[in-house]
Formats: structure tokens, sequence, C-alpha cells
């Protein structure tokens, strides 16, 4: 079969991407494009607010470029095993490509907005990038200190209620054994009553037979 690029450019054109739109990429082209208001004679948008929607587009890159390392080596691994198909392959590479082109595109307009910025702008970005990072970690980790905590203090009433309900027993225990003894002495001096009762009916009888 003879391999066709036209045909195959246009089957991956074709191709769902593998990434989103890229918002922070539109916000800047839409600053940077912006016209200035009627009468005005300055810039429709500060170089200091392109220069920071131009570090967010650079920060979403970074994110982007990390995806795409992660995920490259488990295509490739389902690619040869026929756990996928070429369709997402080419997703990928058409991908791989467009980012090269993005990132290539910032630091152009890094250079044009500031003299060998284009060297130091991925580098403020990834820093930004890992702070991010960081603090969603951060946040999720005092949600889950949060939710732990509400737990452990449920979970600690439900002990001490146990716990007390447990002396309550015990305290029952011991006083039901405390009585017991009375109860026992009670008893005995009781019969010891009527056993003397006994004696002294059975033996007055037997005196009177002696006297005849």
């Amino acid at each position: 079969m003879q391999f066709d690029p036209p045909r195959r450019a246009a089957e991956s054109a074709n191709l769902a991407p593998w990434f989103g739109p890229n918002l922070q990429r539109n916000v800047y082209m839409s600053l940077l494009h912006a016209e200035p208001a009627e009468g005005s004679q300055g810039p429709a948008v500060p170089e200091s607010v392109l220069k920071a929607a131009l570090v967010r587009r650079a920060v979403e890159d970074i994110q982007r470029l990390i995806q795409i390392k992660t995920a490259k080596q488990a295509c490739s691994s389902l690619l040869q095993r026929g756990s996928v198909g070429d369709d997402l392959w080419q997703r990928f590479q058409r991908a791989e490509r467009e980012m090269e082109d993005e990132l290539r595109d910032v630091v152009t307009e890094a250079n044009a907005l500031a003299p060998n910025w284009g060297h130091a702008i991925f580098q403020s970005a990834h820093e930004i990038a890992s702070n991010t990072k960081l603090r969603e970690s951060l946040a999720e980790i005092e949600t889950q200190a949060a939710s732990e905590k509400a737990w452990w203090e449920k979970r600690r009433g439900q002990i001490q209620s146990a716990f007390i309900r447990e002396l309550d027993q015990e305290s029952t225990i011991a006083a039901d054994a405390k009585q017991q003894p009375k109860a026992a002495a009670a008893k005995a001096g009781s019969s010891t009553v009527a056993s003397e009762d006994e004696a002294v009916l059975v033996d007055a009888p037997a005196a009177k037979s002696g006297g005849n």
C-alpha cells in the first residue's frame, strides 16, 4: 500500500484534539490585538498586563507539556500491545507538534515584550506552576485533616460514651457485690433464729415428759 502523506494529514486533522481550547492563549491574543479606545494616545493594553497574560499562557503550556510527557510512554506501550488504535497515536503526535509550535510562539512573544525574556519566561512559569500545585496539595491535605478531625471528634465521643456505660455497669456490679454479703448474713441470722426456735419447741415437751 502506497503511503499518502496528504491523506494521512487530512485524517489527522479530522481527529479530535488531545487538549481542549487554550484559554490563556486566547486571552493573551485578545489583549495583544485589542484596539485602543477612541481618542486614547496610549496602547490599548498596558505592557504589564500583556506580560502577566503571557506568563499565565506559559504556565498553561507547562502544565500541558507535563501531561504530554507523562502520557507519551503509556501511549507508546499501549500502541505496541495493540490496546489502542493508530488514531490515538496520531492525536498524540499532533498534540506534540502543536505544543512545540506553542512554546516557540511564547518565546517569540516574550522577546518582543522584553529583550531576552524568552530565555527566562518558562523558568518563571515552571516555578508558578510548581507553587500552584503545592498550594493545591496543601489545600487538599487541610481538607482531609478537617474531615479526619471531625471523624475523630465523633469517634472520641462514641468512645467516651461507651467508657461511661462500662463504668456504670462496673459500679452496678460492685454495688450488687456489696449487697450480697449483707443479704447472706441476714439470711444466715434468720436461719439461726429459726433453728433456735425449733430447738425450743422440740426440747420443751421432752422436759415435761421427764417430770412425770
